[in-house]
């Protein structure tokens, strides 16, 4: 009997993994400048807890220029991110109605993280007290992606 409750155990456990594995959900950035790579490589620089997962790259001959990231998944302080350079350009980019908000632990890694993911790219909210929040901002980095930066 207990064997029988061990391999149900045991199984229960597999279908309980599949079941999360198939409905995990990514937030995926298409770049569309073949600077996928160098975004990717700020961020993981950025965050603690981060790391590149997986790298697949567009060879010769394939619908991408050849070495550019066909797919990637990296983690954000725990968080999983996918993704690539498209070879078509789309009508359409990144916009600041979607963005990646970050709690951050201090003063210290607000200004931090404000300062690097700023340079080049544009701040639409200065650093500030906007009365939600102990200090707040947000910025578009170079890259086109929004990121609200939060000390509560």
């Amino acid at each position: 009997m207990q064997k029988l409750q061990m391999e149900n155990d045991s199984l229960m456990n597999i279908i309980d993994q599949q079941t999360t594995m198939s409905t995990q959900i990514y937030t995926f950035l298409t770049f569309q400048k073949e600077d996928a790579e160098q975004a990717m490589n700020l961020y993981v620089g950025l965050f603690d807890n981060s790391e590149i997962v997986s790298l697949t790259r567009w060879g010769a001959g394939a619908p991408g220029k050849e070495g550019t990231i066909m797919q990637a998944t990296f983690r954000l302080n725990g968080k999983l991110f996918m993704c690539s350079d498209s070879p078509p350009v789309h009508e359409w980019d990144f916009t600041p109605a979607v963005s990646n908000f970050v709690e951050c632990q201090d003063e210290s890694e607000l200004e931090r993280l404000f300062t690097r993911l700023s340079e080049d790219g544009q701040v639409t909210m200065p650093l500030g007290n906007y009365g939600f929040s102990q200090k707040f901002g947000w910025v578009v980095d170079r890259f086109g992606i929004s990121w609200q930066l939060n000390l509560q």
